[in-house]
C-alpha cells in the first residue's frame, strides 16, 4: 500500500491521472519528472500545488505511465508508434521504451526487424551505428541519418560536395565526418548534429605548428573525448594521425605514422587507455600498432613482412587479451595483445577459397562477428566456435555492418538496402 503522501495527481491535456512518486521517480533523474524531486528523491511539496498540469496528449501519456508502472509495453491499436516514440523523447524515457521493446543484445537470437531502402541518389558505402541504436549511411558526398524509429533525419552534406571518406559517432548526438577536402583553412573534418544535420565546427590540422595540406580518412574516438583521424599528404606521401579535443575542436597532437600506407582503422582500448591503429590494404602489408598515451610510447608494433595474405580488418578483444584479424578468405587469426613479439595463430575458414574484398569484424557482449560475402557469422566461447549466421535472401552481398545500442545494421552492396536486426524479448 502506498502512503497518501506518495500519491501524485496529474492533469495531462485535461485528463486526470493519479500515480505515485515512486513510479515517476523510476523515469530517472534526467527525465521530465526528475525536477519534481529533491536530491534525496523526495517529492517537492510546498503545500500549494495539489495537481501538476502537463500540456500533452493524454492517450499517449497513459501508455507511457503504464510502462513506468509495470516495465512492460502495451500499445493499443489506436496509438501511432512513431508518435509514441516522440512522446517518450519529450518525457525523457526513450530508454524505458527500448528496454520494453527488445531483450538484451544476443547475436544468436537476433531477428530481422526491418529492411530500409535508401534514396536513389548516391551509392551506399558505409554504415555506422550509434550508442543509442540510431544509424547513419554514407552515400558519396552525403550522410543519411536514421533515428531510433528509423525515420530519416536532415541529410548531412559535405562542403563543396566532396566525397565522404569516413564517419564516426562522437556520442549519441553528434557525428564526425571526414571528406576528401583538404585540411586548409576550413578543415577536412566536420562535427555535425545528428538530429539537424547542422555543422558545429571544423577540425583543422597542424604539423610542426604549420597548416598542412593533408587529406582526412579513417576516424576514431576515445573515452576521454579525443578524436583521431588518419592524415595523408599526397605531395610528400607522408602519413600521420591527428588528435583533437572533441569538446573544443582544437588540435592537441599530431603523431607521425611510419607504416607504408595510411591507417584504416582506430580502436580505443578502455582498459589500457591505448589506441590501436591498423593499416589493412589490398596491395600493401598489414600493420598493427598500439599507442600508449599515458607513457607516450608505442606499446605494440607488428607488421606482416611476407605479403602472403590480404588482411582486411582487425579488432582488439580486451577481455581475452587478444587481437583478431581476418583475411580476404575469411580466415580468422588471433595474436596476444600483451606481447610485443606476437605471432598470429590462424584458423582456417570453412569456405572454398572464396575471395571477398570487404570482410569485417565486430565484437559485442562477448560475441565475435565476422562478415563475409552475404553472411554475418557469430562466434562464441573460449575457442570462438561458430554458433549462428545472419543472412537474407535479398540485397546480395553485404558491404558493411555495424553494431550499436541493441541493434545490428547490415548494409547491402547491390540494392542500397540496409537490414535492422534486433533481439526479441525472452
Amino acid at each position: 500500500m502506498e502512503s497518501q503522501k506518495d500519491r501524485v495527481k496529474l492533469n495531462v491535456g485535461g485528463k486526470k491521472f493519479e500515480t505515485t512518486a515512486t513510479t515517476l521517480a523510476s523515469a530517472g533523474r534526467n527525465s521530465f519528472f526528475g525536477p519534481m524531486f529533491d536530491e534525496n528523491w523526495n517529492l517537492h511539496s510546498d503545500g500549494l500545488i495539489t495537481e501538476h498540469f502537463i500540456d500533452r496528449n493524454p492517450d499517449y501519456f497513459g501508455v507511457l505511465l503504464d510502462l513506468l508502472r509495470t516495465g512492460e509495453l502495451y500499445i493499443p491499436p489506436k496509438i501511432d508508434k512513431k508518435h509514441l516514440y516522440r512522446e517518450a523523447l519529450y518525457y525523457g524515457i526513450e530508454d524505458h521504451l527500448r528496454l520494453a521493446k527488445w531483450g538484451p543484445f544476443d547475436g544468436n537470437r537476433l531477428r530481422l526487424a526491418k529492411s530500409i531502402t535508401g534514396p536513389t541518389v548516391g551509392k551506399a558505402d558505409k554504415i555506422r551505428a550509434s550508442p543509442n541504436s540510431w544509424c547513419c549511411v554514407v552515400r558519396d558526398n552525403m550522410v543519411n541519418v536514421y533515428n531510433w524509429m528509423l525515420e530519416e533525419q536532415p541529410t548531412i552534406t559535405t562542403r563543396d560536395y566532396r566525397r565522404v571518406n569516413d564517419v564516426c559517432w562522437v556520442d549519441s548526438d553528434n557525428i564526425a565526418v571526414s571528406s576528401s577536402d583538404k585540411y586548409l583553412a576550413s578543415g577536412g573534418i566536420g562535427l555535425f548534429s545528428a538530429s539537424t544535420g547542422e555543422l558545429q565546427y571544423n577540425f583543422e590540422v597542424k604539423d610542426e605548428d604549420q597548416m598542412k595540406d593533408y587529406t582526412a580518412d579513417a576516424l576514431g574516438v576515445s573515452s576521454d573525448y579525443k578524436l583521431f583521424s588518419s592524415c595523408s599528404e599526397c605531395t610528400n606521401k607522408k602519413n600521420g594521425i591527428g588528435v583533437w579535443d572533441q569538446v573544443t575542436g582544437k588540435q592537441t597532437d599530431f603523431l607521425p605514422y611510419w607504416p607504408d600506407s595510411k591507417a584504416t582503422k582506430f580502436q580505443w582500448l578502455h582498459g589500457t587507455n591505448c589506441l590501436m591503429v591498423s593499416s589493412c590494404h589490398l596491395r600493401s602489408k598489414c600493420s598493427i600498432n598500439l599507442f600508449d598515451f599515458r607513457e607516450n610510447t608505442v606499446a605494440l608494433s607488428w607488421s606482416d613482412a611476407t605479403y602472403q595474405r590480404m588482411y582486411r580488418d582487425t579488432i582488439a578483444i580486451e577481455e581475452r587479451n587478444s587481437i583478431c584479424v581476418v583475411d580476404s578468405n575469411e580466415n580468422l587469426g588471433f595474436m596476444d595483445l600483451r606481447s610485443t613479439t606476437s605471432s598470429i595463430e590462424w584458423r582456417s575458414s570453412t569456405r572454398d577459397n572464396t575471395f571477398n574484398r570487404y570482410p569485417k569484424l565486430a565484437f559485442q557482449e562477448g560475441q565475435l562477428f565476422s562478415l563475409f560475402c552475404d553472411t554475418i557469422s557469430v562466434y562464441c566461447g573460449s575457442d570462438w566456435v561458430p554458433t549462428s549466421q545472419l543472412q537474407q535472401s535479398h540485397g546480395g552481398w553485404i558491404r558493411d555492418f555495424s553494431i550499436g545500442g541493441d541493434r545490428l545494421f547490415a548494409l547491402h552492396w547491390n540494392n542500397d538496402i540496409f537490414d535492422v536486426w534486433e533481439t526479441p524479448r525472452p
